[in-house]
């Protein structure tokens, strides 16, 4: 099976369209005002009205207002939420609308159960624990950690580059990898060369 590709922290078209050249299968737009790759929704639209049909955009909140998230969905440029913060599983499924939950793992996180909590989830993204930061961490993480039976599938983050995807992908096997500051020059602006490179070698990933 194919592994798929998220550039996530997308905030300049020129990033965006790149990353589609690339070959990625899907985009985040980071809508959390404490991220460095925070972009206001009108700089969202502005980019995303660009962009060609197939590529999934993904919306990131992180324990955002309701309000904020509905209004997104409103402008019908988004495919996908997710949650990256402390969301219920009420709350994530209040709005209707496909989503994936990110998890940050550490050895005393039950995916198991939040698999069972988030049954209606697309997928759990599964990411590095951090003490105060929300994803983009930069940090991989124990990837024994995660149970071979799993029930949703799995997007893989943390700490992902060109030299350890591979590797990632052969142990982990991810419905899809998540790189944000892996293909990056600073926060939220990102280098073609390194997500070519970054794509190429999911592509040539056996799983």
């Amino acid at each position: 099976m194919r592994t798929r590709t998220k550039i996530c922290g997308i905030t300049r078209l020129e990033d965006a369209k790149a990353s589609i050249l690339a070959g990625c299968d899907a985009l985040g737009f980071v809508f959390y005002k404490e991220s460095p790759r925070y972009i206001p929704l009108d700089a969202f639209k502005g980019i995303a009205r660009e962009l060609p049909p197939f590529v999934t955009k993904v919306g990131l909140f992180v324990n955002a207002d309701p309000t904020l998230i509905e209004e997104v969905i409103r402008s019908g440029l988004v495919n996908v939420l997710q949650f990256h913060g402390d969301e219920t599983p009420d709350f994530c499924r209040q709005f209707k609308f496909p989503y994936i939950k990110a998890v940050a793992v550490s050895s005393s996180v039950d995916l198991l159960q939040y698999a069972k909590d988030f049954y209606d989830a697309e997928a759990l993204l599964l990411d590095a624990s951090h003490e105060y930061l929300k994803g983009g961490t930069g940090q991989t993480f124990d990837w024994n950690l995660i149970p071979h039976s799993l029930s949703k599938p799995i997007v893989l983050a943390g700490g992902l580059n060109v030299d350890n995807v591979k590797e990632a992908i052969n142990q982990v096997k991810p419905y899809a990898v998540d790189i944000s500051g892996g293909v990056e020059d600073s926060k939220g602006i990102k280098n073609s060369l390194k997500i070519q490179a970054f794509i190429k070698e999911t592509q040539d990933a056996t799983v």
